[in-house]
């Protein structure tokens, strides 16, 4: 039997990933990525598609130089078997000849992907404050104890001058647990309430709650807030008098109106399009075009776009491509 070219593709697993990419590397991807003009309001959709037991999400994309999908399978009743909810892999390919190049573990890949996009709007929203531009965060809250919202944590650290965290989880022990392990490392963090996010510099949730668990009355005037966590049109995380009062940043307007429930239960979709309320993209926060009102929170809401991740998928394949590159390969030490 002869081998095909894919059965050489190689597979790159946790280990691999973050030994190519740290979390400041996947930041400086997404910063890179809208810098040069990816054009996120055209990306495409994602792709939802039943299954028996839960369902299949595709993610497609493609750049100059390569095409990518992530396949997500999202099973609800792995929860009850000690199985994760959702499992993934990415595979991408070259973009001229369509040849497969790797497949990464995507689940991994998503947890570090999407705590480098809300940084990248955390940091924009911080410097665009009406105060004066800010580049630290003196008070964090994060709502969730879950892998993402450690992982926001722990990015935000890497990135930003970080004060004093306070975790707001529903499950004591696991919440508690997490802030033992960020200590551990050296970030000043706490279990709390709700009641600290009315103090909070910067306020993220990343919780998969269905209804709110943010409202106006909970966030300061100047706060900055991220919400990562619930997705679909009919799913949120913020009231819709927090998303109406504040000044809005999501990750591409298409997207946002095609599945953000943060924005569609806020207002009605008719509304979103006749431009009733502003709402500013990533690029141009990047770019510096957004603008932030005088005691108005600033709120980011994100549902997770296909562009996201393979500008992080290319730098973590760049190691490699370098290495395939490099003059040193195939014994031309031109000093023999």
């Amino acid at each position: 039997m002869s081998s095909s070219p894919a059965a050489s593709v190689p597979v790159i697993g946790v280990d691999e990933i973050d030994a190519a990419l740290d979390r400041r590397g996947a930041v400086e991807a997404i910063t890179a990525a809208l810098r040069e003009g990816v054009d996120i309001e055209s990306d495409a959709p994602r792709l939802f598609s039943p299954l028996d037991s839960g369902e299949f999400l595709l993610m497609p994309t493609q750049s100059p130089e390569h095409a990518g999908i992530k396949v997500v399978t999202i099973a609800p009743g792995n929860t009850e078997r000690g199985l994760p909810k959702i499992q993934a892999w990415y595979l991408v390919f070259d973009a001229e000849t369509l040849s497969p190049l790797a497949i990464l573990e995507g689940a991994h890949l998503t947890t570090l992907r999407t705590p480098a996009v809300t940084a990248v709007a955390i940091r924009g929203m911080l410097q665009a404050d009406a105060r004066g531009a800010r580049d630290r965060i003196d008070s964090l809250v994060v709502l969730g104890s879950g892998p993402q919202a450690e992982a926001h944590v722990r990015t935000l650290a890497d990135l930003l001058p970080v004060g004093g965290v306070t975790l707001v989880g529903r499950t004591a022990d696991r919440t508690a647990a997490l802030a033992d392990r960020l200590r551990a490392d050296g970030i000043d963090a706490q279990t709390g309430t709700l009641g600290a996010a009315r103090e909070a510099e910067v306020v993220i949730a990343a919780t998969s709650s269905s209804t709110p668990v943010l409202s106006r009355g909970d966030i300061g005037d100047h706060a900055v807030v991220a919400a990562v966590g619930s997705h679909g049109a009919q799913r949120r995380e913020l009231a819709a008098d927090l998303v109406r009062e504040s000044d809005l940043v999501v990750e591409a307007r298409a997207s946002a109106l095609r599945e953000n429930g943060n924005l569609l239960q806020a207002r009605d979709a008719d509304d979103w399009h006749a431009g009733v309320q502003p709402v500013t993209n990533l690029r141009e926060l990047v770019a510096g075009a957004f603008e932030r009102r005088e005691a108005r929170p600033a709120v980011y809401t994100g549902v997770g776009m296909s562009w996201e991740d393979l500008a992080v998928v290319a730098r973590i394949l760049r190691p490699a491509e370098n290495a395939d590159a490099s003059p040193q390969r195939g014994n031309t030490d031109v000093r023999k």
